[in-house]
């Protein structure tokens, strides 16, 4: 009995002194190991329906992170999106479904294809077909659609065969199928086609503006783009010519310029159609923010609406200002400049987006990660795809 209390006793010590000297790891999210465990994998924390989150790709599998970078819903989905209206669309095992901000399933994976929730709904398509559920899951509107779009002021445009119609949200025909196009409504008139040619439409489905352009796009305040032949010019809500077809191509008017194109060249047009800045850029963008990006050769710089650079060319690539800043590129290298055209964060990425709820996404090599406005790195480059945050 001596002899087995001693070696118990041995044991004892021993197991104390192994404990000593390898303490177990700390559990997953804490703070005292934070920092290796993010060297390899992101840990997991409960989230909360008032976090903003953003989908993120480690290896095969997408999750979601809050803005510290920690994984508030594991890596779980082969695909995933960002939230919109407190639901998500996530895919496991080839069907689509939905999750809450905590990643609970809301309405389990049942559907070839899902998209966001707008105005209450969201489509699907199941057995081929596209309907409408609500936030519980259940069919509004059942599946029988070709094809079908997002609601917008109580309405959706739907496709049977080849001709689109109007729904309402009890899935009524507002106007039966009959288009070989339709567009979204803006201010109550919508593009739409009748064979080869464009018209606009009330969402009665009446004709306001008879079908006869070669092309056209959607109202953008009072006027719209249109061709004729080869030319575009802008109508207005009449359907008569404010600006007759002359150009070879022509952008929205924003901040009472439009970019236009004559003689392979871009310049910039007011509302009378008058040339404000002649046409002399390789390339141009809109008006954003008082600025307007452009090319000469291959290199972008930005003009005022005078026409008068602001910022020379010098850029590989260069986006909108947005928030008063601007990403553009330097050689093979994304950073931004404020409208001085100083950098306020140095060309170092490989791909950079605009910042969203004050986070840019960035990309070096091949991992992305977050940016905040001054340029410190957030949340490290841990994934292999991403986007921005939503709520």
């Amino acid at each position: 009995m001596k002899k087995i209390i001693l070696l118990l006793s041995i044991l004892f010590v021993f197991s104390s002194y192994c404990q000593a000297q390898f303490p177990k790891p700390p559990k997953p999210g804490s703070s005292k190991n934070a920092k290796q465990k993010n060297e390899t994998k992101t840990p997991v924390k409960k989230g909360t329906s008032d976090d903003f989150l953003a989908v993120a790709r480690e290896a095969k599998d997408w999750g979601y992170i809050d803005k510290t970078g920690v994984a508030v819903i594991g890596f779980q989905f082969s695909a995933a999106k960002s939230f919109s209206e407190g639901y998500a669309r996530v895919e496991s095992m080839n069907s689509w479904g939905y999750i809450d901000p905590k990643g609970k399933y809301v309405i389990n994976p049942q559907f070839e294809r899902a998209e966001d929730f707008c105005e209450g709904l969201a489509r699907v398509e199941k057995f081929k077909k596209w309907g409408y559920i609500e936030k519980s899951g259940t069919f509004s509107i059942n599946p029988q659609f070709d094809d079908a779009e997002d609601f917008e002021g109580g309405l959706a445009r739907v496709r049977k065969g080849t001709f689109w119609g109007l729904i309402d949200i009890k899935g009524s025909y507002v106007v039966n199928p009959q288009f070989a196009a339709l567009g979204p409504f803006r201010d109550g008139l919508a593009r739409a086609r009748i064979g080869k040619d464009w018209g606009y439409v009330n969402k009665e489905g009446k004709w306001e503006i008879n079908p006869q352009f070669n092309d056209a796009e959607d109202f953008n305040g009072d006027l719209a783009r249109v061709r004729k032949g080869t030319e575009w010019g802008f109508i207005d809500r009449t359907g008569s010519f404010a600006i007759n077809p002359q150009f070879e191509a022509v952008g929205d008017f924003y901040e009472g310029l439009a970019r236009a194109k004559k003689m392979r060249q871009w310049g910039y047009i007011d509302k009378a159609g008058i040339w404000t800045v002649n046409p002399q850029f390789d390339d141009a963008g809109d008006f954003v923010e008082g600025f307007a990006k452009v090319r000469k050769g291959k290199e972008w710089g930005y003009i005022e609406a005078a026409g008068t650079y602001s910022i020379n060319p010098q850029f590989a690539d260069a986006e909108d200002f947005s928030n008063g800043m601007a990403r553009v590129k330097l050689g093979t290298q994304w950073g931004f400049i404020n409208k001085k055209g100083t950098y306020v964060i140095n060309p170092q990425f490989s791909e950079a987006k605009n910042f969203i709820n004050g986070f840019s996404l960035v990309r070096k090599g091949p991992k992305w990660g977050f940016i905040n406005e001054n340029g410190d790195i957030v949340i490290d480059f841990l994934f292999i795809d991403a986007e921005v945050f939503s709520k």
